[in-house]
């Protein structure tokens, strides 16, 4: 489904993963000064939207996923996991309850698949699940001033998703267009896909099915704390984050890579990460930062040098640890973030 957003002057239809909103509107850079310094909204609407009511549905969240909500407050933005046994991401939510029902947003083409398998955890529960994807959008408010841009909204009708990072609108698909309007009308720019993504991997931030495998476990990837609560009952994998957190060490960590500015490419998803010509790791997201220039989320094998010089498909590239070669085995967990 292609947003009714792609009319805003400028805009240029996102590629692949992001088909059908906006990569841009003209100058990804000046989006991405946006994001940072002041406050830009982006659109999301590709995403899956799932939204499950019923007075057990905290509760039976808590039994499915990996993180605490049972007695989420109102309010608060949260993520979590549905894996498989073995600790292997099958689902990641970002959610928010409004006291009534819990909004999810999910990668593209996953609100569907999301709902049809909840549909089929919920035996005798008092929880109903719709999938909502057509008749909700995502739009997404960055920036110092999102709080203030927010605040100049009616969500009455509207649950807004707050987390560290940004504020998740859930709104009527009817009303996209006049709600990116009056965000605009309030000061915030228009950042596309491009820009979005920029920000995401300078935060570190994974996303689903791009900087993760069929491999991939939580704490290789900063999940846990984020998406993972350590001191909850139990949920399918929950004996995979266990074992590593409290016996081993995760067999790969998540990086994220400078690429050399000279290179008129970035590397394609999924591309080797090289140590002197061996394959020590894969590259998941990349994208021209407005200050940092070209970056990339990386996992990388554990015991890989943190201080070694890498190449992408012939690119080389530095690297910044995000996830420490010794978490697990009950160490602490140290990440090392850009300052704020």
């Amino acid at each position: 489904m292609t947003s009714p957003l792609l009319t805003t002057p400028g805009a240029v239809n996102a590629e692949s993963t992001d088909d059908g909103v906006a990569a841009h509107y003209g100058d990804p850079t000046r989006e991405g000064r946006a994001i940072e310094r002041s406050g830009a909204w982006v659109d999301r609407s590709n995403r899956g939207v799932v939204k499950v009511s019923g007075p057990d549905r905290l509760n039976w969240l808590n039994d499915l996923t990996s993180q605490l909500t049972q007695g989420l407050p109102a309010g608060a933005g949260t993520e979590a996991l549905v894996m498989d046994t073995r600790g292997r991401l099958k689902h990641h939510l970002s959610l928010v309850d409004d006291g009534e029902a819990t909004w999810i947003h999910t990668e593209p083409d996953g609100g569907a698949p999301l709902a049809q398998f909840l549909d089929s955890m919920r035996f005798m529960l008092r929880v109903e699940i719709e999938d909502l994807s057509d008749s909700r959008a995502v739009l997404t408010v960055l920036g110092p001033d999102r709080d203030r841009l927010v605040d100049t909204l009616d969500t009455a009708d509207v649950p807004v998703r707050a987390s560290e990072y940004e504020s998740d609108l859930f709104v009527p698909a009817e009303r996209l267009k006049e709600t990116a309007d009056a965000l605009a009308g309030a000061g915030a720019a228009p950042a596309g896909m491009w820009a979005y993504e920029a920000n995401r991997i300078a935060e570190h931030r994974v996303r689903p099915g791009v900087d993760t495998d069929e491999r991939t476990i939580p704490h290789e990837v900063d999940w846990v704390g984020r998406a993972v609560h350590l001191e909850k009952g139990c949920y399918p994998g929950q004996e995979t984050v266990a074992r590593v957190h409290n016996l081993g060490r995760p067999p790969r960590r998540l990086v994220m890579l400078h690429l050399d500015g000279t290179a008129e490419r970035l590397p394609e998803v999924g591309a080797d990460i090289e140590l002197e010509g061996r394959k020590v790791g894969r590259v998941g997201s990349s994208a021209r930062h407005h200050e940092l220039g070209p970056i990339a989320l990386g996992v990388l094998k554990r015991n890989a040098p943190t201080d070694a010089e890498l190449t992408v498909e012939e690119i080389a590239a530095g690297q910044e640890v995000v996830v420490d070669p010794e978490t697990g085995a009950n160490a602490q967990i140290n990440l090392r973030r850009r300052p704020d």
